[in-house]
């Protein structure tokens, strides 16, 4: 199709200006007042063959008009050339393909909360069934299955869940993490030790980082550490993995919108925690809502440097007098470079980002760490700290049947070196199956496809995962034994 500007009067492409000229009194009697311009939209093959009627084709007139103090663009109001079409058929027609994107978020929001409601127990929120045995229990409590009968032979520890069917059910999270207490076999750091605030970031989307961070979240629950995940991201996948459906369960207020906003409400992150089906993993929401937030900061006008900078402080202010109640914070930013997610990034103390073995994705990685590189440089020289305890890359999506996957992975070594963790998250169906059910494999109660399968995938998450751990724990225990009065202080 050819696009031009005609004026009120003016011919267009040899067009008949009676055709024009009928199409601007139309408008005129629906009380549509033009700008300066008017677009007019005509089809390439549009001729005299047309207009006697032998083709039907139209002509797409685009008025600019006033409603309310806002611009707004007339949907195609269209002027037939040939047959007895009314303009108001034709405005009909193409407003309903624009009114059907309103009915598809429609549908699909609908059909998230009836997949929630399948997937999640009958009170419409989202339960821990998965169940341990005591040789898992005792692998994870790092003690042996000898210890836990003691304990509960002595009534240390409740009395082991009841048989069914000649079978013990296993031991529920919160059992797990009652073990922990009475055995002594917390993980959770010594409250001198600095919580570790992990960013998981990449501007690249589909590399997997929503799928990382819950993971992340749902391996550090198993193993009993104090985990709080901020999603940051107005898709708010990641609120959506937990349970929540951001449409209909999460308000504006729910989010860091009324802690981050121009004219804030909230003077601490306390407001936003939400509580989840794991005992020890707690979330600061998203929804779509948030992308206010840099809506805002964009119109701050000439005080958007020192706005910016204030709200860079006092995102990360806000985050560490929250994390001392954890243990592993994780920072879910959006894939793009904004103010949600330089904020993000500056308020981190540690870096994870994920990518897929393939070269797009090796190449828009490597796009990212140059930007990076330059913005933190830009943000130290507005006099705002930026420092991490480490920074690591971990592929994502990885299939060990695909050469390419292999190849790109050298390609990644070669460059990266040991800032790439060894042991890549392996491309799984059981991580595609439990995301259709909201879920993470570490959620499922059983395998959903093959055991194997399920224990291949499982055995992968631990050891990919745990390198992020041992990363995290490097750090604890280094500091020398405090006194009575620091601890009282750091708690």
């Amino acid at each position: 199709m050819k696009q031009k500007d005609a004026s009120l009067n003016g011919p267009l492409l040899g067009c008949d200006p009676f055709l024009l000229n009928e199409g601007f009194a139309i408008a005129k009697e629906k009380g549509l007042r033009p700008k300066h311009q008017i677009t007019i939209i005509i089809p390439r093959n549009f001729g005299r063959d047309a207009i006697s009627g032998q083709y039907l084709r139209f002509i797409l007139a685009v008025f600019l008009f006033d409603t309310h103090r806002e611009t707004t663009r007339l949907k195609l109001k269209s002027i037939l050339c040939a047959q007895s079409h009314s303009i108001e058929q034709a405005s009909h027609q193409m407003n309903s393909e624009v009114n059907r994107i309103a009915e598809m978020a429609e549908a699909g929001e609908r059909m998230i909360e009836r997949l929630r409601k399948k997937a999640f127990r009958p009170e419409a929120r989202k339960g821990v069934a998965v169940r341990y045995g005591i040789a898992e229990a005792a692998q994870l409590l790092g003690c042996s299955t000898n210890r836990i009968r003691m304990a509960e032979n002595d009534g240390r520890l409740p009395p082991p869940p009841a048989t069914k069917n000649g079978r013990r059910p296993g031991y529920s999270i919160e059992d797990l993490l009652n073990m922990r207490q009475v055995l002594d076999a917390s993980p959770a750091r010594a409250p001198l030790d600095q919580p570790a605030i992990i960013a998981v970031q990449n501007f690249k989307g589909g590399v997997g980082k929503s799928t990382v961070t819950t993971h992340l979240a749902h391996y550090f629950g198993v193993l009993g550490y104090r985990v709080l995940v901020v999603d940051c991201d107005s898709q708010a996948t990641t609120t959506t993995l937990f349970g929540f459906n951001p449409h209909f369960n999460i308000t504006r207020e729910q989010t860091l919108y009324p802690y981050l906003s121009i004219e804030p409400t909230q003077t601490d992150l306390l407001y936003a925690v939400q509580r989840t089906p794991w005992p020890n993993v707690d979330l600061i929401p998203s929804n779509l809502e948030l992308f206010d937030v840099e809506y805002e900061l964009a119109a701050s006008g000439a005080d958007g440097g020192s706005v910016l900078a204030a709200r860079f402080r006092k995102l990360k202010s806000g985050l560490l007098d929250l994390a001392q109640q954890y243990d592993i914070v994780l920072l879910d930013p959006p894939p793009a470079l904004g103010t949600i997610s330089l904020a993000v990034m500056q308020a981190a103390n540690a870096l994870l980002i994920p990518l897929a073995a393939t070269t797009p994705d090796f190449c828009s990685t490597v796009q990212f760490l140059s930007m990076m590189e330059q913005v933190t440089e830009q943000i130290r020289q507005a006099g705002i700290d930026v420092s991490y305890d480490f920074v690591r890359l971990i592929c994502s999506k990885f299939d060990s049947n695909d050469p390419s996957h292999a190849m790109v992975q050298q390609i990644m070594e070669q460059s990266f070196g040991p800032a790439l963790l060894p042991v890549p998250i392996l491309e799984s169906a059981e991580i595609s199956h439990a995301a259709l059910r909201m879920m993470t494999v570490y959620e499922l109660e059983r395998p959903i496809g093959t055991p194997r399968t399920h224990k291949r995938c499982r055995a992968n998450l631990d050891q990919a995962l745990g390198q992020v751990e041992q990363l995290v724990r490097r750090n604890w225990g280094v500091t020398s034994p405090a006194s009575a009065a620091e601890v009282v202080n750091a708690t």
